[in-house]
């Protein structure tokens, strides 16, 4: 901290400074978080089970990052860049040894407006307090193999001393508390009422204006989502996000399954959609479109997937989809590898025609930057993009907000992993909002597609209606 001052001085700017130490295998980076948040401050907890228990857990904000407009991915890129460039960085290698920012930006560039968004700005990245990360193991190693280290993190003014900075992050570091996630009551008191936003009836009129633009050469496909709320008795909170989260960590271990705390309110997600992983010159992501229910009868589950991969409705959505990602990196990248035919993606509750795609970077594009590249792909918004994304709010009628926006992680090194906000709820005090969506294309039919709204919610809603 003593150096970063030092910088401070010199430059006459705030520094950002970083300590990194390494912690037991053992540790759960979320749970820890979970257990050590106070009331009202930023927190965020992403992992994605099933990939070596990778983890990402974070408290506090040592610097916040935002912006809004269409320009909101490039100017908060840019800032983190300037602000990583010019850190002081504890030399220990590793995940989260360095500077790290967390956060996601809302589906629309002015997205988030509505009050129950509050503090989901268009574009929000934290540079955490403290951060606690977990490496998976090297392949083939077990998971009690993972690298788990904790980042504090913290600016440094001109007119700060080192030992002040050192003494408030100590203080913060002596608050953690590792203690197991909490269990969700599985019979909660009170009463819960669920309601759409609009009427279901709306949703199929939408679907049916969808499909008559589409027939009518204006747009290719368009993506339309609904809110259904669940309402407690009073208004009272009735949540704790933490008891949701593990819940979906245990249900969807091959999801992303996050929690995004901004004062009252928490952002929960199992999402199977990555919108873009960069590792140095690599970048994975994956075409996502097309799904159908799941069956306890392995013979009928395997009937709905053949059926799924047969579909020519469902087969053109995703096709869409897949073309226009391929398209966004080819013009950036050495090479771009697809399979050249859908697979099933199997979840908890739900199938879904996917297809990894892999590019190797001719330039080191960052990861701030392919998210804005990549974001919104025809998996949430829809082709051509501009004549679908003018149609959306009309047709939808309400505020997106974070829902199918990109949320995920950076680090100095420009690495990071940002998945798409699907199948999440916003909690906020005795109201719970969930979210789905789907692909319109020429062949949809709405009370189908009304249909499979409702297979999407239920990875939620049993969780949040009691």
């Amino acid at each position: 901290m003593q150096l970063a001052v030092k910088h401070a001085r010199r430059s006459g700017k705030e520094i950002l400074a970083t300590i990194s130490v390494p912690l037991p295998a053992d540790v759960d980076p979320s749970a820890v978080v979970c257990a050590s948040r106070r009331a009202g401050e930023q927190w965020f907890v992403f992992e994605q089970p099933d990939r070596g228990g990778a983890a990402l857990a974070s408290l506090g904000a040592a610097a916040h990052l935002s912006a809004s407009g269409p320009d909101r991915f490039a100017v908060v890129a840019d800032r983190w860049r300037e602000m990583s460039a010019a850190a002081v960085v504890d030399p220990t290698e590793g995940l989260g040894s360095g500077p790290i920012a967390v956060g996601g930006f809302a589906f629309a560039p002015d997205g988030g407006d509505a009050p129950h968004w509050a503090g989901f700005q268009p574009a929000s990245l934290i540079v955490p307090e403290i951060a606690l990360t977990r490496r998976a193991p090297r392949r083939g190693g077990r998971k009690d193999h993972a690298e788990v280290r904790l980042t504090l993190a913290a600016m440094a003014r001109p007119d700060d001393l080192g030992e002040e900075l050192m003494a408030r992050l100590e203080r913060r570091l002596a608050e953690l508390r590792d203690e197991p996630l909490p269990l969700l009551d599985p019979a909660p008191m009170g009463r819960y009422q669920v309601a759409s936003a609009m009427p279901p009836e709306h949703y199929e009129s939408a679907v049916a204006s969808a499909v008559r633009l589409i027939e009518g050469g204006e747009i290719e496909k368009v993506v339309l989502a609904r809110e259904v709320q669940v309402h407690a008795g009073g208004g009272a909170p009735i949540y704790d996000p933490a008891a949701v989260f593990g819940v979906l960590r245990e249900a969807f271990p091959s999801c992303f399954v996050f929690c995004v705390g901004r004062g009252d309110a928490t952002l929960v997600a199992a999402s199977p959609e990555l919108l873009v992983r960069r590792e140095g010159h690599r970048v994975s992501t994956l075409a996502l479109a097309g799904s159908t229910r799941r069956s306890a009868d392995p013979a009928v589950d395997d009937h709905l997937g053949e059926q799924l991969l047969r579909d020519e409705s469902y087969r053109e959505e995703h096709a869409i989809v897949a073309r226009r990602i391929e398209r966004a990196l080819r013009a950036h990248a050495v090479w771009v590898a697809a399979a050249p035919e859908p697979e099933l993606v199997r979840i908890a509750n739900i199938q879904h025609l996917a297809t990894p795609i892999r590019a190797q970077l001719a330039d080191p594009i960052e990861t701030l930057e392919l998210v804005g590249l990549m974001h919104p792909t025809p998996a949430v918004g829809g082709e051509p993009v501009g004549p679908a994304l003018r149609q959306i709010p009309a047709l939808e009628g309400f505020d997106r907000g974070w829902y199918s926006g990109p949320v995920g992680w950076t680090d100095g090194a420009g690495d990071g992993e940002f998945c798409v906000a699907l199948r999440c709820a916003l909690l906020r005090g005795g109201v719970a909002r969930c979210y789905a969506g789907n692909g319109i294309v020429r062949d949809s039919d709405p009370a189908k597609e009304l249909a499979e709204t409702e297979i999407k919610l239920q990875a939620l809603l049993p969780l949040l209606a009691g």
